[in-house]
Order: C-alpha cells, then sequence, then structure tokens
C-alpha cells in the first residue's frame, strides 16, 4: 500500500488565489488535506514556490491515513465538493474514474511528457487506456535490514529471501534485553495498512480473498498458514503491541535502532537511511520473501494527484498536478535534498538518470516494482486485478472490516485461526461481494487440537 508514508493515503488539495482570484475571475478559498508522511510533507515544504511562480496559493491540513482515505471517499461520493485535487492510489482511481468522479488527465503539456510515467504507475492509473490520476511517487515493498545485526548473527542476506529464512534472521537478530526486535511489520487495522501487509503476504503462500466464483477464501490452509506464520514471528521476534503499529511507527522504531529487519513500503528507504536515522549507516535491502511459490509478497501501489469532477478550477488544479509530479520537481528535490530523497518510483527517466543509479536502494526498488503484476497475483487464479487489494467498489468496506479481525486476533498462540465469512456478504446469484459486513459477519475462530494420537 505508503500506502507514502505507508499505504499509503489520501490526500486532497484545494487550490486558491494569492491574490483572490484566477484566471478566470472567481475567487476561491483553500484547504489541502495532507497524509503524514515525509515525502507528501516535503512537497508541502516547497509548494511556495509554486505560488510564486504562478500566484496561485494553497493551504494544507495534515491527518493520518485512515481518518484522510476516509474524508475523501466521502466528499467524492457524496459530491460535496470540497477539493480541487485529491491524493488517491491505484485502488480508487480505475473506479472513480470509471464512475465519472474524475477528470481525465489526457491533455497534459508535451512538456510534461505523460510517456516517461513508468508503464507500470500509468496502468494502474488508468481507465480503459486514459490517465486519471498523476503519480506523485511510486512503490512496492521489500525487505530492509539492519547490516550490522545480520553479520552478527552470523547470517547473510540473500537478494530473494524466503519467509523461512526472514523468521530465522529475526529470531536470530532478536535481543530483548536491548529493545532490539528481530523483525518490525505492520499489524495496524485499516485496508492500506496492516490490511495490505498481509494481503500481500498471503500471495506468496498461496492465498487469495476470493476464488473465480467470488467464494471468501478465509477458511482454507493457504490463509490459516499466512495469520499463523505472522503471528507467531511476530509473537517471537516483534515488538511489543505489534498489531497497532502501522507505517510511521515501525519506520520510528526501525530509525532508533530497535528493528533487524522492516518490511515495507520501498519508498521508506531514504527515511531509513537520512538523517533522522540513527541506522543510516548500516542498511541493506532485499527482495520482498516469497515461499517458493512463484509469488513474491512485495505490493505495487502510487500515491498520485487527480482532479474530482465537477470543480471550477479544472486548469488550475491540472497546473499544480504538472508541477508536482514533473521532471523539475524532481530535480527541485535533488538540488536541496540529494538524489536519495526525491519521489521515487514514478518516472523511467529517474532510473536512466546516472546520479540516481548511483542510490544504494535505486535498483532494488525498480526490481522490486517491475516484479509486482497486478493481474496475476496469487498462485491460484483470482477473478480480481491488485495485490495488496482487489479492485472492486466493494473491497474498501470489506477490507477494513476484515483488516480489524486481524489486528484483534489476541488468541493464544499455538492454534490455529480463520475468519469466516457470513452469506449475507454476497448476493445470491453472481456471488460478487456487494456490502460491507454485517458487524459480527466475521470472527476469529480457534481450530481445536487434532483429537487423533500422533
Amino acid at each position: 500500500m505508503s500506502l507514502r508514508s505507508t499505504l499509503c493515503a489520501a490526500t486532497a488539495l484545494s487550490l486558491v488565489t494569492a491574490g483572490g482570484a484566477f484566471a478566470d475571475g472567481h475567487s476561491a478559498t483553500k484547504t489541502i488535506e495532507n497524509v503524514n508522511n515525509g515525502a507528501k510533507i516535503l512537497l508541502q515544504s516547497y509548494t511556495y514556490q509554486f505560488t510564486e511562480a504562478t500566484g496561485l496559493a494553497v493551504e494544507w491540513v495534515t491527518l493520518e491515513e485512515n481518518v484522510l482515505r476516509q474524508r475523501v471517499t466521502t466528499d467524492i461520493t457524496t459530491k460535496g465538493g470540497q477539493f480541487d485535487i485529491m491524493t488517491i492510489g491505484m485502488y480508487e482511481t480505475p473506479i472513480w474514474g470509471a464512475n465519472g468522479w474524475l477528470v481525465a488527465l489526457d491533455d497534459l503539456s508535451a512538456e510534461y511528457d505523460v510517456d516517461d510515467i513508468l508503464p507500470a504507475m500509468a496502468g494502474g492509473l488508468s481507465h480503459e487506456g486514459t490517465l486519471y490520476a498523476a503519480p506523485f511517487y511510486g512503490e512496492s515493498s521489500m525487505v530492509m535490514y539492519r547490516t550490522d545485526l545480520m553479520e552478527a548473527a552470523g547470517m547473510e542476506m540473500p537478494d530473494a529471501p524466503s519467509w523461512e529464512f526472514i523468521r530465522d534472521a529475526a529470531a536470530a537478530m532478536t535481543d530483548r534485553g536491548n529493545d532490539i526486535n528481530g523483525i518490525c511489520l505492520r499489524g495496524k487495522a485499516g485496508w492500506g495498512e496492516g490490511g495490505a501487509f498481509i494481503t500481500a503476504m498471503s500471495n506468496s503462500f498461496g492465498a487469495r480473498w476470493f476464488d473465480e466464483g467470488w467464494n471468501a477464501q478465509f477458511d482454507t490452509e493457504q490463509w490459516a498458514n499466512t495469520l499463523n506464520f505472522f503471528k507467531g514471528m511476530m509473537d517471537a521476534s516483534g515488538p511489543a503491541g505489534y498489531a497497532t503499529n502501522g507505517f510511521n511507527e515501525n519506520l520510528s522504531l526501525f530509525n532508533q535502532g530497535k528493528c533487524g529487519m522492516w518490511i515495507d513500503a520501498t519508498v521508506a528507504a531514504s527515511f531509513v537511511t537520512g538523517d533522522d536515522s540513527t541506522v543510516a549507516d548500516s542498511v541493506g535491502f532485499a527482495l520482498a520473501p516469497d515461499n517458493g511459490l512463484g509469488k513474491r509478497s512485495n505490493w505495487l501501489w502510487a500515491w498520485a494527484l487527480a482532479v474530482p469532477a465537477g470543480t471550477s478550477q479544472e486548469a488550475e488544479a491540472k497546473q499544480f498536478i504538472e508541477w508536482a509530479t514533473s521532471k523539475d520537481y524532481i530535480e527541485l528535490v535533488a538540488a536541496n535534498e540529494g538524489w536519495a530523497n526525491v519521489p521515487p518510483g514514478a518516472r523511467t527517466s529517474l532510473y536512466e538518470n546516472p546520479n540516481y543509479q548511483e542510490v544504494p536502494f535505486a535498483q532494488m526498488t525498480l526490481d522490486s516494482i517491475l516484479s509486482a503484476d497486478p493481474n496475476d497475483s496469487t498462485v491460484e487464479p483470482s477473478p480480481y486485478v491488485g495485490i495488496q487489494f482487489a479492485a472492486i467498489p466493494e473491497f474498501a468496506g470489506i477490507a477494513s472490516e476484515v483488516s480489524q479481525e486481524f489486528s484483534a486476533a489476541r488468541l493464544p498462540f499455538g492454534y490455529q485461526y480463520h475468519l469466516r465469512f457470513s452469506r449475507n456478504v454476497f448476493y445470491d446469484g453472481s456471488r460478487k461481494p456487494v456490502a460491507r459486513p454485517h458487524k459480527r459477519c466475521t470472527q476469529w475462530l480457534p481450530r481445536r487440537p487434532d483429537p487423533r494420537p500422533g
């Protein structure tokens, strides 16, 4: 998901004039909702340069990801009209574009160079070949680890590790006496937080959300294996309270030297090697783990800027989008913050730039992005597009509740758990999920110990 701080979040912007009027002569008020992640906050800090160049001023309100996503979704579905630009992701964009809720970005300037956008990002932000959002940054997920702790444990991280290796390495690096956890992972409720991570992880265990008949699959062995592996590893080697940790919490733990490994959004690489990190000089990178089934546990996501249909400032909104997602903005950040801190994963030209090729995590980020295929994310066939989500309108509601169940799992370790869906989640006939589950239509159930001898 960076979702970036994580997952990833939804941001919304409303443009206004510094002088009180746009080119059409109409005045406007300004409100920008922003997700609380480092890359977007950096954009906020440079927006004054856009204002100086254009006379268009912006005002920012920063919110936590889950709250922000809910607010923006409510506004677009109710036609609230609060915003002129929204930051949304690969899940929302094709669905909202198909519903006519977004303005097509099919008339951006030649200088902007739409063809330079990485195909994986452009494809995920389009509907029927039309771009509806421009990526601010793109991401997959990967392993970030302490090279010093790995060496002290007598182990060597492969470029493409297995989950078994990750579990063993986490146990070897855990040092409770010195407040070092072998591994930090998202457990926080929210489909774009812990839900995104566990879904991507489940793909590598052979699990899927739905089978080809749209039947929920949470009572399968593959899901039981995923969830038991996660819980067992985190109970043994994770931080206290891991079930409430999201991207930002784990970033803080890692930068404080309290995590041996962290598997999360590739965009975090610049944060764990930056000035705020106490372990910046001893961080290595590897592909997200697999289980030898042909699927890795990395996701694919982009935080992107889109224009909601019905705005009275469409031209000004597109002007801001071109500035914020341009090659020039990347150069601006590079000149002031260094190449390691530019928005990654969005443009082909960035990965062709010799300066960026010297960044230690650049190639691993690109390899992770290119290894993620939203059209073929599961071991067994599935009816949906998406890796850490299913690209259907009903997913957000269902997955939000399911992720709460994941985070709330507190049963004694050693049992197996599975998730049971109530039949009222589905329409009779198509079997496609059509609505948010009823309040208790999901529940964790302990499997009884096998009574058979041996």
